[in-house]
C-alpha cells in the first residue's frame, strides 16, 4: 500500500452499516479498516437492531477478502479485487496497538481510537492523501478538530449533487402551453386525445412526467421516442372535480397526485412535498375509495420506519398492530379526518378498517413476505436507505400498488441528508420507468398556521 498516486481511505463503522459493501465502491484506492470498526460490528451483529443483518453482510464480505491472507498481508494490506493490475489494496490497522494522541470524551471511546489511526496514518503516509469517510456529521467535525486534513461523507451512492435538481414529476410550462407548440398530430384511442410533438423543449422528460401550463392544459407523458414525445391530454376540470372518498383535489398538484394514485397501469407512485401537503390524506383516500368502492384491492398494508423498534416495540402492550400505532398517529389521525363528519366517528372508523382490511405493519418484519392485491402505504420514506426501501418494493407481487411518501425536510435518521435518503433514491431510479409517477406536492393546505410555519420558521 505504497503508492503516493493512490488515496487511503479509513472507513468508520457507520459507512459499512450504510453500505455493506462499501468497501468494493474504492476500486483504485486503498482502504484501511480500524480493528475498532470490527469490534463495533461484532457488537452490532448480535443486536436486536435493524442494522444487525448489515453488520452480518459486511463482516461476511470482510471475511470472504482476508480468509487466505497471514496476518502479515492483511496489515501490509491485500487486492481489493485479485487479478487486476491497477486494483487498490484493503488491509486492517490494529489500532489498539497505537499510542493515544486524542484525549476527547471518555463515552465516545471507539470514535477516539478510529481517529487516533487516521492520524498516525496521516502522519506516517505522508505525503500521501488519508480520507476519514463517516457519515455521522459531528465525527466529521471532531475530526477536522482533532487535525485530520481530509474528511469526507460516503458519495458513492448519491445519484445527485443537490436535492435541488431533483425531479418534481412535472413540468411547469410559463404562459399558455399551446403558443409555444408549432407543430403537433393529434389522436383519438379508446376515447383518450394524444399528442405527438417535438422531444427538444421538454428535454429532459420521462415517462408519466405531468406537463401544465398556466391556464388549462394537463398532460402526461405516455411514450418517449428518439426526436418525439407522446402526451396523453388530461382535463384540468376534469381533475380537479375528480372524487376519491369524497375528497376533491385543492390544487393542480394534488390533483395529479390524484390521478396517478387512481390509475391502475401505475404500480408505485411516490409523493414528496412539505408537512401537510395532502400526502398521506390524498393516499388513504384512494386506497379506500379503490378498496371498499371498487373492490381492486383485498387489503390496505400500512407501514413506516420505527428507528428504536427492535428496543422498544416490545415494551407496549398489545399485538403488533397495537405496538404500532403511536407510529402510525398520522395514518390514523388523516383516517379520523375523513370520516369526521360521519354520525359516529369511532363506528365508522372500526367499520371501515375491518371492510377494507386495514393492517399496519413494522417495516422490520416485512422481509420474506411476498403481498399480493394490496394497496400499500410507505408513510415517512424520507428516514429509509435505499436498501430498507428495495427491501419493501421487492415484496410486492401482483395486483399490488405501492405509494411511497415522505418531506425531505424532515430526515430524523442521523446518517442520511436529503441527497443520501432512500426517497431521493427511488424517486432517481425510478424515472424512467413506465409503472411508476412521481409527484411533488407545491403547497401547504393544512392551514395558513400550518403554511406560514412551512415558509417562515
Amino acid at each position: 500500500m505504497g503508492d503516493t498516486d493512490r488515496k487511503l481511505f479509513v472507513l468508520d463503522t457507520n459507512i459499512l452499516l450504510h453500505e455493506p459493501l462499501a468497501i468494493y465502491s474504492f476500486q483504485e484506492h486503498d482502504v484501511v479498516i480500524p480493528m475498532t470498526v470490527l469490534e463495533e460490528l461484532d457488537r452490532i451483529k448480535d443486536s436486536k437492531r435493524d442494522v444487525a443483518r448489515d453488520a452480518r453482510v459486511a463482516i461476511r464480505a470482510l471475511e470472504a477478502l482476508f480468509k487466505d491472507a497471514t496476518p502479515d498481508e492483511i496489515s501490509e494490506g491485500i487486492p481489493i479485487n485479485r487479478g487486476k493490475e491497477s486494483s487498490g489494496h484493503i488491509a486492517i490497522l490494529a489500532d489498539f496497538e497505537l499510542q493515544e494522541t486524542i484525549k476527547a470524551f471518555a463515552d465516545k471511546a471507539g470514535d477516539n481510537r478510529i481517529l487516533n489511526a487516521t492520524l498516525y496514518l496521516q502522519n506516517k503516509r505522508a505525503p500521501r492523501e488519508v480520507i476519514l469517510v463517516t457519515k455521522d456529521i459531528n465525527m466529521r467535525l471532531r475530526a477536522k478538530g482533532a487535525g485530520v486534513r481530509y474528511v469526507e461523507d460516503y458519495r458513492s451512492d448519491q445519484l445527485i449533487d443537490d436535492v435541488e435538481y431533483l425531479t418534481k414529476g412535472f413540468q411547469q410550462i410559463e404562459g399558455d402551453f399551446w403558443a409555444s407548440v408549432e407543430q403537433v398530430e393529434s389522436k383519438n384511442l379508446a376515447g383518450r386525445t394524444f399528442h405527438t410533438l417535438a422531444k427538444a423543449p421538454f428535454e429532459p422528460t420521462y415517462l408519466n412526467q405531468y406537463v401544465i401550463d398556466d391556464s388549462d392544459f394537463v398532460g402526461r407523458v405516455a411514450e418517449i421516442n428518439e426526436d418525439s414525445i407522446s402526451l396523453k391530454d388530461l382535463s384540468r376540470e376534469r381533475l380537479m372535480h375528480r372524487r376519491a372518498w369524497d375528497i376533491a383535489p385543492k390544487n393542480i398538484y394534488q390533483a395529479m397526485a390524484m390521478d396517478a394514485l387512481l390509475d391502475p397501469d401505475i404500480d408505485l407512485v411516490i409523493l414528496t412535498g412539505a408537512a401537510g401537503s395532502g400526502k398521506t390524506l390524498l393516499a388513504l383516500a384512494t386506497a379506500l375509495e379503490q378498496s371498499i368502492e371498487k373492490n381492486m384491492f383485498d387489503k390496505i398494508i400500512v407501514t413506516r420506519n420505527t428507528p428504536d423498534i427492535g428496543e422498544s416495540i416490545g415494551f407496549l402492550p398489545g399485538s403488533e398492530e397495537e405496538k404500532m400505532l403511536p407510529w402510525l398517529a398520522a395514518v390514523t389521525d388523516t383516517l379520523e379526518a375523513l370520516h369526521k363528519n360521519d354520525h359516529c366517528t369511532e363506528g365508522s372508523l372500526k367499520y371501515i378498517c375491518d371492510k377494507a382490511n386495514i393492517q399496519f405493519k413494522s417495516i422490520n418484519f416485512m422481509r420474506g413476505r411476498s403481498i399480493q392485491n394490496a394497496f400499500v402505504l410507505l408513510d415517512e420514506c424520507q428516514n429509509l436507505t435505499a436498501s430498507q426501501i428495495k427491501t419493501i418494493i421487492t415484496r410486492c407481487g401482483e395486483g399490488t400498488k405501492i405509494v411511497c411518501s415522505g418531506n425531505l425536510a424532515q430526515i430524523d435518521s442521523q446518517y442520511l441528508t436529503p441527497v443520501t435518503s432512500g426517497l431521493t433514491y427511488m424517486v432517481e431510479r425510478f424515472k424512467n420507468f413506465e409503472g411508476s409517477a412521481n409527484i411533488h406536492l407545491n403547497g401547504v393546505v393544512r392551514s395558513r398556521l400550518a403554511e406560514y410555519a412551512e415558509e417562515n420558521l
